[in-house]
């Protein structure tokens, strides 16, 4: 029988199983927490580690994690479905197709001046707000984009997702993971934002040459595409309008207005609705399509809740905690581009089990904020040595229920995306890890 590389579903489960099998090999522990009054969340009291009595799953309890993911994800999957058969709507009605090809068309002369407002787009939707689960609506255009760009699928997905996390990583505003780092290891909020803004700058240019480049050499062999677009009716134009303006409504609820996944998918739900009658398919047609588009996001959503349950795992066995002092406590020994070093590695490879970049900040910040001062390093570089890994990390972790859904939104393997990404992403953490430890001499 010939070996295949694992389904998503399968890795994922796999991952669910390590994660109970690592409660019984690592001993459980936990360290104390205060509520910070000024965030609102649970920052971890340094010094305060202890070991407490282990709990050690049974099979029944690894069972019942899977439903308790998905659970716990609903939110997020009822917002994927809602998306989906919106824009399966959008996609039916040929507004979507048609306003591609307009695009392509008025970019033919220029098309990497296309792929470079694209990555600057996401990426300042990622440098603000962390986005991944809000360009899953925009999955249907990628798939039309590459397509009659005769591009890699992958390498669009990588200007355009990939760009909203290098944003993310490389950010000097990001309320979620720069400016909150810098709160808990109590660092002066923006501070250091003109060496972070210039690599962010840098990187990302590189990041979408680079994909442009790929994406742009996979076509050479194929036929030249038709420019010629498809006429855009008044009726198109409206429908266009209202999808494409529900995404800028959900930005600003989002900034302005506090918005959380359930005001996302009501948004969603409306915009479905209407553009469905719009185009004239009427209540009953609207209706069959928006639960076609269902069934094409069922399993992008249950990849989030999967996801979701290795951490409660991992959180109820009490092992994410020790896991951090492990990786912690031997660097205040090594030199200090070597402790850097060792911290910024200890940081992506806690991503893994905590894929939350905030929650990673309130566990893992007060840690390594201290830490940098008996290595007498300022605490700028702790939050660079977090903010980097972690957000890059978002990239390739199947724990990362986003990331993942996108690109099974798009019919993209997690085999063939690794296959694609593994070279730039590698290039990726040494660049940053070389301006972390670049950050030594600049905040010294």
């Amino acid at each position: 029988m010939k070996l295949s590389f694992p389904h998503p579903l399968v890795i994922l489960l796999v991952f669910i199983f390590l994660a109970g099998v690592a409660t019984y090999l690592i001993p459980a522990g936990k360290f104390e927490r205060v509520l910070d009054e000024n965030t609102g969340r649970e920052l971890v009291v340094p010094g305060s580690f202890q070991s407490i009595a282990q709990e050690k799953p049974a099979l029944s309890d690894l069972l019942l994690a899977i439903p308790e993911g998905v659970i716990a994800g609903a939110e997020i999957m009822v917002l994927i479905l809602f998306i989906g058969g919106a824009f399966f709507i959008v996609e039916k009605t040929g507004a979507l197709q048609a306003g591609i090809e307009g695009l392509i068309y008025r970019f033919r002369h220029s098309k990497a001046l296309l792929f470079y407002l694209l990555g600057l787009v996401f990426a300042l939707g990622g440098a603000a707000i962390s986005m991944q689960e809000e360009i899953i609506p925009m999955v249907p255009v990628f798939v039309i984009l590459a397509s009659k760009l005769r591009y890699d699928l992958r390498s669009i997905i990588a200007i355009t997702l990939g760009s909203s996390l290098v944003g993310a990583a490389f950010s000097p505003i990001n309320p979620f993971v720069s400016l909150l780092a810098q709160k808990v290891a109590e660092v002066e909020p923006f501070s250091g934002a003109a060496f972070r803004g210039t690599f962010w700058l840098l990187v990302l240019l590189a990041w979408i040459t680079f994909h442009r480049v790929i994406g742009e050499k996979k076509s050479t062999e194929e036929a030249e595409v038709d420019l010629k677009p498809s006429p855009i009716s008044g009726r198109m134009g409206l429908i266009l309008f209202i999808a494409f303006g529900g995404i800028g409504v959900m930005a600003y609820g989002i900034t302005a207005l506090d918005w959380g996944y359930n005001e996302m998918s009501a948004l969603f739900f409306v915009i479905g609705i209407t553009c469905g009658l719009i185009a004239g398919l009427g209540v009953n047609g609207t209706a069959r399509t928006y639960v076609q588009g269902f069934g094409e996001m069922i399993f992008a959503g249950m990849i989030v809740g999967l996801a979701r349950s290795i951490y409660l795992i991992l959180e109820k066995g009490a092992v994410i905690d020790p896991i951090i002092q492990g990786l912690f406590s031997p660097l205040e020994s090594l030199p200090d581009a070597l402790g850097v070093a060792g911290m910024f590695i200890s940081q992506a490879l806690i991503h893994i089990p905590v894929p939350s970049t905030s929650g990673q900040a309130v566990l893992t910040m007060p840690l390594t904020a201290p830490l940098m001062d008996l290595m007498q390093i300022n605490r700028q570089v702790a939050v660079l040595a977090y903010q980097y890994p972690a957000a890059l990390m978002d990239m390739i972790t199947p724990t990362n229920g986003g990331m993942m859904a996108i690109i099974a939104a798009s019919g993209i393997s997690f085999k063939d995306w690794i296959s694609y990404i593994w070279k730039s992403w590698l290039f990726l953490i040494i660049v940053a890890l070389g301006v972390t430890l670049l950050g030594i001499l600049w905040f010294g």
